[in-house]
This record gives C-alpha cells, sequence and structure tokens, in this order.
C-alpha cells in the first residue's frame, strides 16, 4: 500500500495512520489556492495582531459579531489563554473523565486544582460536575475519547450552575450531524460561557494550527489581554477564511467521514467490539475487561496506527480515527485476522 489519493488511498508510504483523528481528506482549493496567492513578499510582514479578516469571516459564518470571537493558534492556545486568564494558584479546575489530556497540563502549569469527576459508564453528564466550585469547567462536546454528545439543554442547565465560566470544546463538533449539536446560540443569552472551535478537524488544516473561541463580548476582551501579540500567522489566517468561504467543501467531507463510521462501527460491532455511540471522527471500542495492548500492537505492527489508552477505565479500549474507505476496510481486516 503506497502512495495516496485523497479518499481512497491509505496517507504516507506504508502506514494507515488512525490515531490522532485528522481528516483523511484533504482542505478545500480555495484554501490552496489562497495560499498559493499569499506566499510572497508580504510575508516580511507581521500577520494582523487581532485577526480581524479572520474574525470577520468567522462572525459572517457562525452568525455572532468579531468581538465576540477571538483566534488562536490552534484551540489548544485559546485553552491556555482561558486558564491564563481565570485561573490562578488554588483556584479549582473542573471537568469530566476520561476526557482531553491538556487540560490537565495546563492546570498544573498555573498550578490550579484539578477538581475531576468521573463520567458514568455511558458517558452522561456526571450530576456532580456543577458542584465542584470551580474557576473553570471543562466540557469536551463531543467528548474525547468517547466520542458522546451531550446535548444543549444540559449545557445550558449546566452554564447556569457552575460557579465560574464553562468552557464546551467543540473541535469534533461538525461531525455530529446535526444543527442544533453546538452550543454557539447560548453565548448570547449566558454570560460565562466560552465555546471553542478548531480547523484541524472538519476542515482539514490540522497542519495550520487555527482556532476560534466564541463568548460574550466582556469575556472576549479580558482574553485579549493576555494573549501573544501575534498568535496566529499570516497564512494560517488566509488559510481559515478561505476554508470559511467553502463551507460545502467541509460539509461534502463531513458527510463521507460520517459514512465510513457507520461502517467502522458495524465492522467493529461484528468483531464483539462495543462502539460508544460516535459524533466525531473517530469512534471508541471496548472488549470488556480485555486489556487491548497487544491488539495495538499486532496493528502497529501491521503498519496501523491507533490509540491506545494505558489508563485505568480505558485498557480495555482503541480510539480509532475514521480514515478513508480503504482504510477502514484494511483495518477491519487485520482486526479479523488478529481475533481469529
Amino acid at each position: 500500500m503506497t502512495g495516496y489519493v485523497p479518499g481512497e488511498q491509505p496517507r504516507g508510504d506504508s502506514i494507515i495512520k488512525l490515531n490522532t483523528n485528522e481528516n483523511p481528506y484533504p482542505p478545500s482549493p480555495r484554501v490552496l489556492a489562497a495560499l498559493r496567492k499569499a506566499t510572497n513578499g508580504s510575508l516580511r510582514l507581521y500577520p494582523q495582531p487581532l485577526s480581524e479578516t479572520l474574525r470577520s469571516a468567522a462572525a459572517k459564518v457562525y452568525g455572532v459579531r468579531s468581538e465576540n470571537i477571538i483566534a488562536g493558534n490552534g484551540s489548544d492556545e485559546i485553552i491556555s489563554m482561558l486558564l491564563r486568564s481565570f485561573v490562578g494558584p488554588g483556584d479549582r479546575v473542573a471537568f469530566p473523565v476520561p476526557t482531553y489530556s491538556l487540560y490537565d497540563t495546563l492546570i498544573e502549569i498555573q498550578d490550579g486544582v484539578r477538581a475531576a469527576v468521573d463520567y458514568p459508564s455511558d458517558y452522561s453528564l456526571p450530576e456532580s460536575l456543577a458542584a465542584q466550585n470551580a474557576a473553570l469547567t471543562f466540557l469536551c462536546n463531543p467528548n474525547s475519547p468517547s466520542g458522546t454528545l451531550v446535548g444543549l439543554p444540559e449545557i445550558e442547565q449546566l452554564a447556569r450552575k457552575v460557579s465560574g465560566i464553562l468552557v464546551v470544546d467543540e473541535a469534533y463538533v461538525d461531525f455530529a450531524g446535526s444543527e442544533g449539536a453546538s452550543s454557539l446560540p447560548l453565548i448570547c443569552r449566558l454570560p460565562n460561557l466560552v465555546v471553542l472551535r478548531s480547523f484541524s478537524k472538519s476542515f482539514s488544516l490540522a497542519g495550520m494550527r487555527i482556532g476560534l473561541g466564541f463568548a460574550p463580548e466582556e469575556l472576549i476582551s479580558g482574553m485579549m489581554k493576555v494573549k501573544d501579540s501575534y498568535n496566529v500567522n499570516r497564512l494560517s489566517m488566509v488559510a481559515a477564511t478561505a476554508a470559511l468561504q467553502d463551507i460545502p467543501w467541509m460539509t461534502r467531507n463531513v458527510r463521507r467521514i460520517q459514512r465510513s463510521r457507520g461502517k467502522l462501527t458495524a465492522g467493529l460491532k461484528r468483531l464483539g467490539y462495543h462502539v460508544y455511540p460516535s459524533h466525531a471522527n473517530f469512534v471508541l471500542a471496548r472488549k470488556q475487561e480485555q486489556n487491548l495492548n497487544a491488539v495495538y500492537e499486532q496493528l502497529k505492527a501491521r503498519n496501523i496506527l491507533v490509540r491506545y489508552f494505558d489508563t485505568p477505565g480505558l485498557q480495555d479500549c482503541l480510539r480509532i480515527a475514521v480514515g478513508a474507505p480503504q482504510e477502514v476496510r484494511a483495518l477491519l481486516k487485520e482486526l479479523a485476522s488478529i481475533d481469529a
């Protein structure tokens, strides 16, 4: 298996890479054309400090004002801004676990206090999350690694109950398949809500590192004070702006991934795995009380990379990104031979 034809052939010389939730399809041709046009003498100039062009384009697409948006070097940088803005030594930061591991790392840097609450077995919203008296509460929605989704009524109720800021991390929400999945409409009536978006997943721009944060203007204004001066480079702004001008391209690729997700889920279930209902571009596959490290290693030996978590509660799971159709078929074939 060599070479790569977008949507059909495996990526890399002989590696099927399903461990980092990258999009198997290329970004919009408009993005590539805009980048070629922008690769000129203007690179000697600093980028816009406040990313005005990108924020204006995003405001039109998402139906908010530019003042409700902050741009970052990936949504990871915006998470860091949030910690620097709202968390000092001894402040509590709450989130349900298992979830995105970066929260832990950044809390430690700020000398904050980790207030982790276990998800129930079905990954529904933990009842005690709102009662943690936290300066910041994170909810990855859809969650990683489970791919599960919490509904808007529950999120609004959570935002009204928490004592501090609620951050809904929507890196994967475009794959949810529902217009009502995003919490963005809530920022107009909830003064403590921040919603994060990423261009890495649905827009196929992981290599450009672009993220957006949406919040009431007062929160955005405060976050602007702690961000780096030129935190988003010129080409990343060009790429993200062009991507927002071709939403149909993104939507088409999302639908292709959703179809492949269904086939991957069905195939894994035939092999005896429990698969959580995923609203993301990956699935979490479990074989109850069976350590799957050996399966992970055997797949790796066959040049197929998936994600194994050597942590309590996840050792019987594999997180598998939804690849192109041929990649999904190859994975299921190898898994069948391993399990045979």
